[in-house]
C-alpha cells in the first residue's frame, strides 16, 4: 500500500483523529506534561490554549512522535504513536520553526526540495510549490532568498511547507504568530478550507480570538494538565451566562473589593489584564444590589459598572487563575510601597 493510500484510508477510519490518555513527560525534575487526556474528533479544528510553559508544545511533540511519552498512550487515527510511529508520521504534518533547508535559496526552491523529499516528481513539486505560494500570497516573493523574508512571510511559508502532502492531521503550533491582522485572517480562511476538504487541525495559540474564531472544541492546559475542555460556548457557560465588570477608582481597593464580590456573589472573580477592572461571573442578578451597598459601606468607589456576556479571555483568566496571580502581584507591589512609606 502506498503512502497516499495509507493516508486516504486512515483519514476516514473511526471518529477520532487523536486519542490520548494519561500522557506524561518529564525533563529532569520538571514535569512538563502531567497526565494529559485528549480526544480530537476527525474533521474538526481543535484548539489548545494555555499560558507560556503550560505544556502545550510538549504535548503536540509527543502526539507527532517527535518526543516519546514517559507514561500514558496516544493514538492517531487508531495508530499508536510509539509502537507505530512510522505510520503515524505519514499521517501528520507539523509546522516547524523554519521551513527551509537553505537560507540562500528562494521560497520556490525550498518548497520544491521539500516536495521531492516527500516523493513528488520534479514536475509535481514545481506545480505544488506554485499552488502553495499562490495560496499564501507569496508569489511575488517566490524568487527571493529566504534570508530576506520577514517574520510574517516565514510563518506563511512554514505552514505552506507543512501542507505539501495534505496530511489527514495537521499540527499547527501558534501558526499566526508575527502576522499582521489581514494576513492572519487569510491564514484562518486557509485553515477552514483545509478542514472542509477533509483534514483535521490541532492548533495551539496565544490568541484567544483565534481559538474563538476557529476551534470547534478547546482544551485549556495549565501546569501540564487539562483544566477545562469543551466547545467555546460550553467553556463560556462554565463561568456564568453573563459577567459583572467593575472598574475601581483606587487600585489599592481591588483586593478588598474582590473579597466582597466573591463572598456576596459566591463566585471567583478575576482582574482584567489591563488592571483596574474586576470581572466576576453573575449567576444571581438580585445579589448585585447587595454588592453595591457593601462596596459603598466599605468606601470603595466605582468608576464604571457593566454586565456583559463572557468572553473567551475571561474564561481563560478564570480557569487558569491568571487573574489571581495578577491580583497577588498587585497586592505585593502595594505592600512594598506601603513599607517604603512607613520606613
Amino acid at each position: 500500500m502506498s503512502n497516499h493510500q495509507v493516508k486516504k484510508s486512515l483519514a476516514v477510519k473511526g471518529d477520532w483523529a487523536v486519542e490520548a490518555q494519561g500522557l506524561v513527560k518529564n525533563f529532569g525534575g520538571n514535569r512538563a506534561v502531567d497526565r494529559v487526556d485528549l480526544k480530537v474528533p476527525a474533521g474538526s479544528i481543535y484548539g489548545v490554549l494555555g499560558p507560556n510553559g503550560a505544556g502545550k508544545t510538549t504535548t503536540i511533540r509527543m502526539l507527532a512522535t517527535l518526543l516519546r511519552p514517559d507514561e500514558g498512550s496516544a493514538r492517531i487515527f487508531g495508530y499508536d504513536v510509539v509502537k507505530e510511529a512510522q505510520i503515524v508520521r505519514q499521517l501528520v504534518g507539523v509546522t516547524g520553526q523554519y521551513a527551509s533547508v537553505d537560507e540562500s535559496l528562494s521560497a520556490t526552491e525550498n518548497l520544491i526540495i521539500f516536495s521531492q523529499l516527500l516523493g513528488l516528481s520534479r514536475s509535481e513539486a514545481k506545480r505544488k510549490a506554485a499552488e502553495l505560494l499562490e495560496e499564501f500570497s507569496l508569489t511575488e516573493a517566490a524568487k527571493r532568498p529566504l534570508k530576506n523574508f520577514s517574520g510574517g512571510m516565514r510563518r506563511r511559508l512554514d505552514l505552506a511547507a507543512s501542507l505539501i502532502a495534505q496530511p489527514p492531521l495537521i499540527f499547527l503550533d501558534e501558526p499566526t504568530t508575527g502576522l499582521d491582522p489581514r494576513t492572519r485572517n487569510q491564514m484562518w480562511e486557509t485553515i477552514r478550507r483545509l478542514v472542509k476538504v477533509g483534514s483535521t487541525v490541532l492548533l495551539t495559540t496565544q490568541y484567544l480570538q483565534e481559538a474563538d474564531e476557529l476551534a470547534d472544541r478547546i482544551a485549556v492546559i495549565d501546569h501540564g494538565r487539562v483544566v477545562a475542555e469543551g466547545t467555546v460556548n460550553e467553556l463560556k457557560a462554565s463561568i456564568g451566562t453573563s459577567s459583572l465588570h467593575l472598574s475601581i477608582i483606587n487600585p489599592q481597593d481591588i483586593p478588598e473589593a474582590r473579597q466582597r464580590i466573591d463572598r456576596i456573589l459566591e463566585v471567583r472573580s478575576s482582574v482584567s489584564s489591563e488592571g483596574g477592572r474586576i470581572v466576576a461571573p453573575m449567576g444571581d442578578a438580585d445579589r448585585v444590589t447587595d454588592l453595591l451597598i457593601a462596596l459603598r459601606e466599605a468606601g470603595i468607589q466605582l468608576a464604571e459598572l457593566s454586565v456583559q456576556k463572557p468572553t473567551l479571555d475571561e474564561v481563560f483568566l478564570t480557569i487558569t487563575g491568571q487573574g489571581d496571580k495578577e491580583n497577588a502581584a498587585m497586592a505585593a507591589n502595594q505592600s512594598e510601597k506601603e513599607s517604603e512609606v512607613s520606613v
